[in-house]
């Protein structure tokens, strides 16, 4: 099968939805219930037996956090809304108090569904010889080991606390879990009710001793009830529960802050005593025990889910280990674009020579720390400006930037500090920077910054030459090798002029005047993209072949999807592959009938934003217009966020974007679930036998086209992998 077989399949037949008004706000899906949606997939990657066992474990924790994360922002937003009595529905209609009942009850057939796809798991990993043990799986000699490590790494940092008048019921964090207890004196009977708080600062298993070709572990709740005595002599255990909580994690700042560093610190403090949004709790639990925890923290019945079963399931990263490889996905070794090798790792040399593209994680994200170290040591180079939204704790595009300062040179970093769970660390790095003498900005109050920009100036001859790096990723070298991103190096004059102008615009908020080849939100970015969506519309109506291909994390913008739900009462084509929520209706008579959807999940997380407009001329075409930016389409993102949209305009560029990137995403049957005009998803299934490309494989075992070191048309690689 050819290329052009999967990228001329006919669009889906549209369907007739009863009951919808083409013009009322059920044309939109809502937003939570697609988040929802999207975590019901990465969940059911754990039941593919396609995916290696450790790594279907791993989608179960990825899955189990990423609900945690969605009840500590998106459902405690909720929430405080109906507290305070607002009734405004969202775009599709739905109030705050309806969505909330909606999203409690998929919610807790996803945490059963958790329960059961992990305890089958644990099944096919005693058949592989990995072990999740229970106090009584112990030998003696196995309590002898446990022993010493409780003694040892364990027994300083628990507390364990008696609760009664004298000592009320402690403050327990945000995904915080503790032991509750019933205990009796065994000298006159007393009771005593007791929590034992688990430490957060200590890994959840414990690995014990096991045969040749083995492993065993046990769980630290179970090493804490195997060691009581140790904490409450002469007691003995009458009931026992565990219990985990979630807090409303959103930050409130004030508007008129004037040390914005330290109103951050302090609001860090609030949020760690939020709200709990989510009490979860070991089925089966003491009455008593239930009522207490109920009572002392505030909880309703709706916010208490009871688990038959492990608690606290995004722990189970820890078993994903490399002892095992033969569990997990086969060893991956990114690339060094050849261009690069061929200048001896010049990064400056590579990108004057032309625009080069890489795609990350397949080439390796070494290249853009090493344009940063590259500037650091380079004595011609007068100036750098990097934006930092995330980054890692041990951050090397911090520690190149703060070379460059001590070096003498000019740089300036936009830090975010709105970068939700990174404000501690985007503060350290902030005053890591200033230390070594860089100048620090922190944007605007009520806007994030979410674009991805670094520039190098660079003296050549008698003139400055800016060098710019454009992502839609973020500066984050671990996140870098299982999410995929583009990354842009140019030294086209008008883009470093573009990028100077959003430098200027974050530290100065003067809007930029004149971009020439950028578009940047909440300013020009949405109209930029409603201009081109128009522009289809228009080729359509001249009998020109009309067609937008588009890939994000997620699409809610309410003017965007009408735009595009208009684009395909004109005939547009409209393909688009959204990994997460999409609150656009796909394939409805009279409303969507052109436009068709799809959602990878795979090996990498899809994190590129892309998009490639006809031009007259059909997809994929040299005289496509076509974009890479950093923002998906969300309110949130086109309306209350600084952005970048870039055009491309290299030949090079766009081919790989067009007939690579884009072509192979959309080709792919292995990983994609295609989006029902209900806005369920079902899993592509292909006759045995048949054909199944699969994108992240390709890209794997393809080199990029840009980075070649020699470069043409006949360098796009076929699609021609099978899976296995």
């Amino acid at each position: 099968m050819t290329q052009a077989d999967f990228l001329e399949a006919p669009f889906p037949e549209a369907q007739t939805l009863p009951d919808l008004d083409l013009a009322g706000p059920r044309r939109f899906v809502n937003r939570e219930l697609s988040w929802l949606g999207f975590n019901w997939r990465v969940l059911e990657e754990a039941e593919n037996p396609r995916v290696p066992l450790l790594e279907r474990l791993r989608f179960v924790s990825i899955s189990a956090t990423n609900l945690d994360e969605f009840y500590t922002v998106r459902v405690a937003g909720l929430r405080e809304l109906v507290n305070e009595g607002v009734a405004t529905p969202a775009s599709d209609g739905l109030t705050p108090a309806e969505q909330l009942v909606l999203i409690n009850a998929d919610a807790r057939k996803l945490l059963a569904r958790q329960q059961e796809i992990f305890s089958d798991l644990k099944h096919e990993m005693a058949e592989q010889g990995l072990h999740i043990v229970t106090r009584e799986d112990l030998s003696e000699a196995d309590r002898a080991v446990l022993h010493r490590v409780f003694l040892e790494q364990v027994f300083p940092v628990l507390s364990p606390l008696a609760i009664d008048p004298a000592h009320p019921f402690p403050f327990i964090p945000n995904t915080g879990y503790a032991l509750a207890l019933e205990l009796e004196n065994r000298s006159d009977k007393r009771k005593l009710l007791a929590l034992l708080p688990i430490p957060q600062q200590i890994d959840r298993f414990t690995a014990l001793p096991a045969p040749d070709g083995q492993q065993r572990f046990l769980p630290l709740e179970e090493l804490l009830l195997e060691h009581l005595p140790s904490l409450f002599p002469g007691f003995k255990l009458k009931g026992a529960c565990g219990f985990r909580i979630l807090r409303d994690s959103d930050l409130e700042v004030e508007d008129e802050a004037e040390d914005l560093v330290r109103e951050f610190e302090t609001a860090l403090k609030r949020r760690r005593r939020g709200e709990v949004v989510r009490l979860t709790i070991s089925a089966g639990a003491p009455a008593r025990l239930l009522k207490m925890i109920q009572q002392e923290l505030h909880v309703t019945g709706d916010e208490i889910v009871e688990i038959d079963g492990m608690l606290g399931l995004s722990d189970l990263s820890e078993l994903v280990r490399d002892e095992r490889p033969d569990l997990l996905w086969p060893a991956f070794a990114p690339r060094v674009p050849e261009r690069v090798q061929d200048f001896e790792g010049d990064m400056f040399a590579a990108i004057r020579q032309k625009d080069m593209l890489l795609h990350h994680p397949y080439e390796t994200f070494d290249m853009v720390v090493r344009f940063l170290h590259q500037a650091a040591r380079d004595p011609n180079v007068v100036a750098i400006k990097q934006t930092l939204y995330r980054t890692s704790n041990d951050s090397p595009i911090v520690g190149a930037l703060c070379e460059a300062a001590e070096e003498g040179k000019s740089v300036t970093a936009l830090v975010e500090l709105k970068a939700r769970f990174d404000e501690a660390a985007n503060i350290r790095q902030s005053r890591r920077l200033e230390r070594a003498g860089a100048h620090v900005v922190y944007g605007f109050l009520n806007l994030k910054t979410h674009a991805k920009i670094s520039t190098v100036v660079r003296r050549e001859g008698d003139r400055l030459v800016t060098y710019t790096h454009y992502g839609t990723g973020n500066y984050h070298p671990i996140t870098a090798r299982i999410y995929t991103d583009l990354s842009f190096f140019t030294c086209d004059a008008a883009l470093g002029r573009d990028a100077t102008k959003v430098f200027n615009y974050l530290s100065g908020y003067v809007e930029p005047a004149e971009l020439e080849n950028l578009a940047i939100s909440p300013i020009s970015l949405k109209p930029k993209l409603l201009e081109m969506i128009d522009a289809e519309i228009e080729h359509a109506r001249e009998g020109r072949p009309a067609e937008i291909w588009a890939k994000m994390n997620s699409l809610t913008e309410p003017d965007i999807i009408d735009a595009l739900y208009r684009a395909s009462s004109e005939g547009v084509k409209i393909s688009l592959v959204i990994r997460g929520i999409c609150c656009l209706r796909p394939g409805v008579t009279g409303l969507s009938d052109n436009i068709r959807v799809k959602s990878i999940v795979g090996r990498f997380l899809e994190h590129s934003r892309i998009v490639c407009f006809g031009n007259g001329f059909g997809l994929p075409h040299k005289k496509a217009r076509v974009f890479i930016s950093s923002a998906d389409w969300m309110g949130r993102n086109l309306n209350r966020r600084v952005e970048t949209l870039i055009e491309i305009t290299n030949a090079t560029v766009k081919a790989q974007i067009t007939s690579q990137v884009m072509a192979a995403n959309m080709a792919d049957t292995a990983q994609s679930w295609v989006m029902a005009p209900d806005a369920s998803f079902t899993r592509e299934v292909l006759p045995e036998g048949t054909f199944s490309f699969n994108c992240h494989r390709f890209f794997m075992e393809n080199p990029s086209l840009s980075g070649r070191g020699s470069a043409g048309a006949s360098d796009v690689p076929k699609l021609t992998h099978t899976e296995d």
